[in-house]
């Protein structure tokens, strides 16, 4: 398989996650998507802002490319978990385009650099800080991914939406009343074990 090849699978299956990623915010009001519904805060805007921060320093200062705009929760300075949650003044526009212009960005850089080609992740420790786009790709692909898995459910937790991306949802065919039903099982089962 040509390294061009290669390439546009793995953009597709980062695009594909960051598609689904926005998708969970979709209909939802302010507070549903800032509302913290597990124990260590994980909300829909926190988890496109952090991963808005996550792919503009792997595809970006990693590549010797560094996003051009600051990213203040990123400083050292920061409380931790600045990342993780839009103050007030982050609205979700400001917080969405922000994700897209990094994802330009990104697309910049991954035009210019062979999947072979060499960055360093700074952050990383020393010996494992030295990698290949394709790593870093397939590190961002799965990265990208698993923050879209928490979205679903924080999104199932707000209003009961589930569903893979906008267009496949990828979830049988099943009526409220079914699901509630199959939930009941599960749940008898699980007492019982």
């Amino acid at each position: 398989m040509a390294d061009a090849d290669m390439k546009a699978d793995l953009r597709r299956y980062l695009q594909v996650g960051r598609e689904a990623l926005l998708w969970k915010l979709q209909g939802l009001s302010e507070y549903d998507i800032r509302r913290p519904l597990v124990p260590t805060g994980t909300n829909l805007l926190g988890l496109v802002k952090h991963m808005a921060g996550v792919e503009a320093g792997y595809l970006g200062a990693t590549f010797g490319r560094p996003f051009p705009e600051p990213l203040p929760w990123l400083d050292d300075d920061t409380e931790d978990n600045s990342d993780m949650w839009a103050t007030l003044d982050e609205s979700r526009d400001a917080v969405v385009d922000l994700y897209r212009r990094v994802w330009a960005h990104s697309e910049a850089t991954l035009d210019v650099v062979p999947l072979d080609g060499i960055g360093r992740v700074a952050w990383w420790a020393e010996g494992r800080d030295v990698v290949s786009l394709h790593l870093i790709l397939v590190h961002l692909i799965s990265e990208t991914q698993r923050h879209a898995g928490h979205a679903d459910i924080v999104r199932e937790l707000i209003d009961g939406a589930a569903g893979m991306r906008a267009g496949n949802d990828n979830m049988p065919p099943a009526s409220p009343d079914c699901w509630a039903g199959y939930r009941d099982r599960l749940e008898q089962a699980a007492r019982q074990a």
